[in-house]
């Protein structure tokens, strides 16, 4: 069934708009696979801050280079899904990734595009490899609070020296006043 001039530009209009705030997305092949594994797997997708969305290659490719993003035409081939990940790349990899090892006969990483690059579906499995947003902030959370740390212990024996010290004074000047 052929869709509406009307309906083409609110596709490429749309595709625009996700292009707009991703930072990278990944080409996914999806073939045989149900609506419930589409929603599901869109439903993880946006845990990462992602979308998926079913992707009219022809109207995708006219969307990318409206938005200046490199065309992977040999990705576009077939029946396609993008997932768009805005700011989490690596997170949005890890889902695919995992959604693929239940679902490999009906889905297949065809690769993507991240920073103007193009990726491979090797390249995608090594970016799902890589800390996702929240494990970098934890990581980063560490090292700010590590120093602060050391900085109490460090306070905290400096306090414990002093006091001991003091309690020294205090024990040899009362012996000293005992025997006199």
């Amino acid at each position: 069934m052929a869709i509406t001039r009307e309906r083409k530009e609110e596709l490429v209009a749309q595709y625009a708009e996700l292009l707009q705030h991703a930072t990278g997305f990944i080409v996914t092949e999806y073939r045989g696979m149900t609506m419930g594994d589409f929603n599901a797997l869109r439903g993880k997708l946006r845990e990462t801050g992602g979308a998926y969305v079913v992707t009219k290659n022809t109207l995708f490719s006219i969307a990318l280079r409206e938005a200046d993003w490199p065309v992977p035409e040999e990705m576009l081939l077939g029946p396609v899904a993008t997932a768009f990940a805005d700011g989490n790349l690596p997170g949005l990899a890890k889902t695919l990734i995992d959604f693929r090892k239940d679902h490999e006969q009906h889905f297949v990483i065809k690769g993507g595009v991240m920073l103007g690059n193009l990726l491979s579906a090797a390249d995608v499995e090594a970016i799902s490899k890589l800390p996702t947003l929240d494990e970098l902030r934890a990581q980063l959370a560490g090292l700010l609070v590590q120093p602060a740390t050391g900085l109490v212990s460090v306070l905290n024996a400096a306090t414990s020296d002093i006091v001991n010290v003091l309690h020294a004074y205090v024990q040899e000047n009362s012996e000293s006043g005992e025997a006199a």
